[in-house]
């Protein structure tokens, strides 16, 4: 990006949260947010809110492992500056006018006010070959990190669990648990017709109420921390767990509060993550079958979401059991099927293509042809 003709102005929106920071953004907005390793799910958010620039107090890939978590940025031509002054936060509002140019300069009120440097597809990449070479050295932490919270955690998790008694009743049916990981929009637009045909019981962890607003759909169970999802999803979601810590407090109750909902809400401790809370809620209601749709489920996942170690939801996975089917990535699936249609309509239309010039060469077909044409000008009087 460095060295082209680029200047780039647009109003500032500045959030040291991307998830929250994507609720607020406009098409045009400059995002300015402190995310090391940007991650998927984040990414496309932003791109989503048709953003101009994102302005990173970190860097968008740091190397610690491999991920292509900016790549739909990068695509889609997005400029990406890293490693911005943190104190930018302290010197635009929000809402000011900021202003890009090419050397990768950020100014403000005619006033430089940062630096950063451009990142962009070869660096990317570059990072992400450094990352390989350690990757053996990450995967082994990680495991570590792993079975000694497993070992503290296993009693607490494994054992029976203190959770809220739902106004649903869930026994003996089917379940989809819906949460922002990556691909989860795409996948959950796969399921569509199951969606459609079996009526599951639908719970959405924090932003994926939205995810199924989109589609037309409305959570039964909004579950999560309550940082993620929009004023609208809560609204109109007849009930709400809120995700608290194993100490009883509850940041994400004060939400629903300002918004007069407290009393749709229900507060689960649990130690884990807001996706484990909801699949162990359907499993404690009785459901029969639990489909995860944009779970997390590998080193990167955890990784992008800043967890060393990923024990709570390998435990939470093993007391679901049998139960849970994860429909991660059933979206490339459909779309391999929908190819092989194509295909197969392409070689059936070159297969009848020679059979219908030769109907059209056939004297008998033209002069029947030829009959139909007479017939209709004399009916139509033409």
């Amino acid at each position: 990006m460095a060295g082209k003709s680029i200047t780039v102005r647009g109003p500032a929106r500045l959030g040291r949260r991307t998830k929250e920071l994507v609720q607020r953004l406009a098409p045009g907005d400059i995002a300015v947010v402190d995310h090391a390793d940007l991650d998927v799910v984040a990414a496309e958010a932003l791109l989503k809110a048709g953003v101009a620039a994102v302005l990173n107090t970190r860097p968008f890939i740091t190397g610690r492992f491999p991920h292509h978590g900016p790549d739909a940025l990068l695509a889609a031509g997005i400029p990406l500056l890293e490693d911005i002054d943190p104190a930018i936060f302290d010197r635009v509002p929000d809402g000011g006018e900021l202003l890009i140019d090419h050397l990768g300069h950020v100014v403000h009120a005619g006033r430089l006010i940062a630096r950063g440097s451009f990142f962009g597809e070869r660096e990317a990449e570059r990072r992400r070959e450094r990352a390989e070479e350690y990757l053996d050295q990450a995967l082994l932490r990680f495991v570590e990190n792993t079975l000694d919270y497993a070992r503290r955690e296993k009693e607490r998790l494994l054992g029976p669990v203190s959770l809220p008694a739902l106004p649903l009743n869930l026994k003996g049916r089917q379940v989809v648990v819906v949460v922002r990981g990556p691909g989860f929009r795409q996948d959950l637009a796969a399921i569509t017709p199951y969606l459609e045909e079996a009526r599951p019981v639908l719970i959405a962890v924090d932003g994926g109420a939205d995810a199924l607003r989109e589609l037309g759909y409305r959570p039964d169970l909004i579950v999560g921390d309550m940082d993620s999802v929009s004023d609208r999803a809560l609204e109109e979601c007849p009930c709400v767990v809120v995700h608290a810590y194993p100490d009883g407090r509850a940041p994400g109750l004060a939400r629903l509060e300002q918004l007069g909902l407290k009393s749709r809400a229900r507060v689960a401790p649990l130690t884990g993550t807001s996706e484990d809370l909801a699949l162990l809620l359907a499993a404690q209601e009785g459901a029969s079958l639990i489909i995860l749709v944009g779970g997390h489920s590998n080193l990167v996942d955890f990784l992008e979401k800043g967890r060393q170690g990923m024990a709570s939801t390998f435990l939470v996975r093993l007391k679901v059991g049998p139960r849970l089917v994860d429909a991660r990535g059933i979206s490339e699936l459909y779309a391999g099927r929908r190819e092989r249609r194509r295909d197969v309509a392409l070689v059936a239309f070159a297969a009848l293509f020679p059979v219908l010039v030769l109907i059209s060469l056939s004297p008998f077909w033209t002069g029947l042809a030829r009959l139909v044409r007479i017939w209709l000008r004399w009916r139509l009087g033409v």
